[in-house]
């Protein structure tokens, strides 16, 4: 009896070494793959966006498509914080009162007023070319990406491991900075 189980078990043990253990390597390999192209897609429209100073509808259709080469799912949160000067008055009906400082005041705008700009209906007739959401020089920009598909890894950890995946987002990518130029 002792003979034959540790023959199953041993048996056992080299399916899970000769063939488990490979495909779970490969998977995480795959995994760490598609996670740099995502975040190469990510720098590269942000570093755009940064650089040219606005977003047209084709780089961000761009960006979408290669985002998601790779086979996985992204839901896509643009940030935009314009920056204003605001003179601070000791009466603010009262101009004269000016006590020479300004306070920086940051105006945030999210992905849905920023694609109502790039995709909205009264646009259609113009060309794509000429509709653009501006930022200005000192403004701050900010994409995030968080994958909400599953992967081969993520299907085989969990049966190796035996749990299940807590998050609704495994990878979330971020990446963003202040706008360089103007470029329109």
């Amino acid at each position: 009896m002792t003979n034959a189980l540790s023959k199953i078990t041993s048996a056992l043990l080299a399916v899970l070494l000769l063939y488990l253990f490979p495909a779970v390597q490969t998977a995480q390999r795959e995994e760490d793959i598609r996670y740099l192209a995502a975040y190469h897609a990510l720098t590269e429209f942000a570093d755009a966006v940064r650089t040219k100073g606005y977003i047209s509808p084709v780089m961000y259709e761009e960006f979408t498509r290669n985002l998601e080469a790779e086979g996985n799912h992204y839901d896509i949160e643009l940030e935009h914080w314009h920056k204003k000067y605001h003179p601070e008055y000791g009466d603010p009906a009262d101009p004269n009162t000016f006590q020479g400082r300004f306070t920086v005041v940051y105006d945030a705008y999210y992905t849905e007023e920023i694609l109502g700009v790039l995709f909205s209906e009264n646009q259609a007739a113009t060309s794509e070319e000429q509709v653009k959401y501006k930022l200005q020089a000192g403004d701050f920009f900010s994409v995030t990406a968080k994958d909400r598909s599953r992967s081969p890894y993520d299907v085989l950890s969990e049966f190796l491991y035996g749990t299940k995946a807590a998050a609704v987002y495994k990878n979330v990518l971020t990446y963003g900075g202040m706008v360089l130029n103007e470029d329109y």
